[in-house]
């Protein structure tokens, strides 16, 4: 791959990868931009070593998701949580208009959270979320059911 191949492909997934970022830190904009420089960075450094065994966003989520684990292990806060000082003044903003289904999600394990919005929201494959966590495709399944159920819970029967 050039470097130009790869900055076109980092083009093209990098509004997703922001996303998929800031639904993971809660909302935190500012967290989800470091996170997302701190994965291009690593993805920047390494990109003559992808070989194509799978789809660049699989890999280049890969490297996000990593740098998220490793942020949340520094922080050292229980699964899911952020501390209320670091919780974005965005989200009364539009971007929030949904508040009591992002509430949900944020309610979800770092691992639900994690299948739900590759699945759902970045329109990931089982075999991709697999590929971009490391967890089994039975383990994947697992979770995507299990958060189903407690978004179901969450929002009330008659929301989902």
């Amino acid at each position: 791959m050039t470097r130009e191949q790869f900055i076109g492909l980092v083009a093209e997934e990098q509004e997703s990868l922001r996303r998929f970022l800031c639904v993971l830190c809660d909302g935190d904009r500012v967290a989800a931009d470091d996170l997302a420089q701190e994965a291009l960075l690593k993805a920047y450094m390494s990109y003559t070593g992808f070989e194509g065994r799978s789809r660049f966003s699989t890999w280049l989520f890969r490297i996000a998701y990593n740098c998220f684990c490793d942020w949340k292990k520094s922080r050292r806060l229980p699964v899911g949580k952020m501390p209320d000082d670091r919780i974005s003044d965005d989200a009364s903003d539009k971007a929030f208009a949904h508040q009591k289904l992002y509430l949900a999600i944020n309610s979800l394990s770092d691992r639900e959270r994690t299948a739900v919005l590759l699945f759902y929201m970045e329109d990931k494959s089982v075999k991709d979320i697999e590929a971009i966590t490391g967890m089994s495709s039975a383990a994947v399944r697992t979770l995507l059911f299990r958060a189903r159920r407690h978004l179901k819970d969450f929002l009330g029967k008659d929301s989902v």
